[in-house]
């Protein structure tokens, strides 16, 4: 069992590696597990072909939701912060059950927040959400630049008094001219921090060009560029992303073989500099 009284859940890895990073200044004292999930609000996609087959779940509530559900919960214990992208805020498919909350509470973490970007009457609530087990200094919702609204990033800040730790969640567009001008809009954002975590469903790779500018133009990296995870079945795409400041150290970066939605999760270990002090 883990810590939280939930199942403990073997999470075999795809894909990762250990590393020795070094790019954090000064002495190391804490240490962070993330992770980053598109949860797909539940459904079990196994193939192309159920998202024709099954589309009808995404605005129909359905038995499998609330099992997957279940089970994803069983993945996120072992983690500090959890980043979840198509979670459902409550509404009809989801049960009017606000999947954030549910996973947080079921995970047992003391800390959840959710941003949602676009409604669709009672029928859905499309979100992202975050369960930490730090209380937040500051929570911001930022409206995400584009042609058709509904995308959104969901800033945290971390820390205080001496040093913070920005978090940055998000899911972007599928179309690259508005990926451009939302990524351009988190530059932005990111400039003005010192120690800075982005992660979510960005749906490019990393050698995109709107993603090689963001990386180009802060101090984000990509400790390891070769996580693929999408589609869940087959993966050959690496469109889930764990960025991080240079101020991080990063000693591990994985992508789980757990395929409860058409994204697989990523993971990472990273070190914060000992300026920062998060608060439980």
């Amino acid at each position: 069992m883990s810590e939280t009284g939930q199942p403990t859940v073997d999470r075999p890895v795809l894909a990762g590696k250990e590393t020795t990073d070094g790019n954090s200044p000064g002495a190391e004292t804490q240490g962070l597990r993330l992770l980053s999930y598109n949860i797909q609000t539940g459904m079990r996609t196994s193939s192309y072909r159920d998202y024709l087959m099954r589309s009808w779940q995404t605005l129909v509530p359905h038995p499998e939701r609330s099992r997957n559900i279940d089970q994803i919960s069983g993945l996120l214990g072992d983690f500090d912060l959890v980043g979840l992208q198509e979670v459902d805020a409550g509404s009809l498919r989801s049960g009017f059950v606000n999947q954030t909350r549910y996973l947080g509470e079921r995970a047992g973490f003391p800390y959840w927040h959710d941003q949602t970007n676009r409604r669709i009457g009672r029928l859905a609530r499309h979100s992202n959400g975050l369960l930490s087990r730090y209380r937040a200094l500051r929570v911001r919702e930022h409206p995400l630049p584009g042609m058709i609204p509904g995308r959104g990033a969901l800033h945290i800040t971390f820390g205080g008094p001496d040093d913070d730790l920005d978090l940055i969640l998000m899911h972007l567009a599928l179309g690259q001219r508005t990926r451009m001008r939302q990524l351009a809009y988190v530059a932005g954002l990111v400039r003005e921090l010192k120690h800075v975590i982005v992660m979510g469903d960005l749906n490019c790779r990393t050698d995109s060009r709107e993603l090689r500018h963001l990386l180009d133009t802060t101090a984000l990296r990509e400790p390891l560029p070769t996580l693929y995870t999408y589609p869940s079945w087959a993966p050959r795409r690496n469109i889930d992303h764990i960025l991080v400041s240079d101020s991080l150290t990063v000693r591990q970066a994985a992508v789980l073989d757990y395929p409860l939605s058409d994204h697989l999760p990523i993971s990472m270990r990273v070190v914060l500099p000992e300026s920062i002090t998060l608060v439980p």
